[in-house]
């Protein structure tokens, strides 16, 4: 074996031994369940199966991590996704926001789901059944309509 390819395999074993020890923090905070969404909005069973499957783990405080998020450099792209999709929508803390932005996420819901954004190409492929069926989509943005529809308008 050439020792220039034996030098650069050696190079990137320790590279990536090197990076195992730099850790992203994966965290669950606590839960108040006066805050989650079920608190503010009715979330019908077959609403609350679809996000638990398809949603929660990068969009609730309820994330499953799973065994890749603990191996570097996976470890980073998982932990900078759930943080980024956290920061975006957190079904957990649904009642700290303000409820005129939550009116808007919930539309923002049904176009993503529409359009095929969420939960992304990725997440379904290492999750089985996260994928959104066609009727899962239609069932998603029927809640969503409807309970942007119950909530109360807010004035300016």
């Amino acid at each position: 074996m050439n020792t220039w390819l034996k030098r650069g395999l050696l190079t990137l074993v320790v590279l990536f031994l090197v990076a195992q020890v730099i850790r992203p923090a994966r965290t669950n905070p606590t839960i108040d369940p006066k805050s989650e969404i079920t608190a503010s909005l009715t979330v019908p069973a077959d609403v609350s199966s679809i996000l638990a499957r398809s949603c929660n783990d990068c969009h609730s405080n309820r994330t499953v991590w799973p065994w890749y998020s603990n191996v570097a450099p996976i470890s980073w792209l998982v932990a900078y996704d759930v943080n980024h999709g956290r920061s975006t929508l957190n079904f957990s803390e649904w009642g700290l926001r303000n409820p005129e932005k939550n009116r808007e996420m919930l539309g923002e819901i049904c176009k993503e789901v529409t359009e095929k954004e969420m939960p992304g190409p990725i997440y379904p492929l290492l999750h089985s059944g996260a994928g959104l069926s066609d009727g899962d989509i239609q069932t998603v943005c029927r809640w969503t309509q409807s309970a942007q529809a119950a909530a109360p308008e807010m004035t300016r």
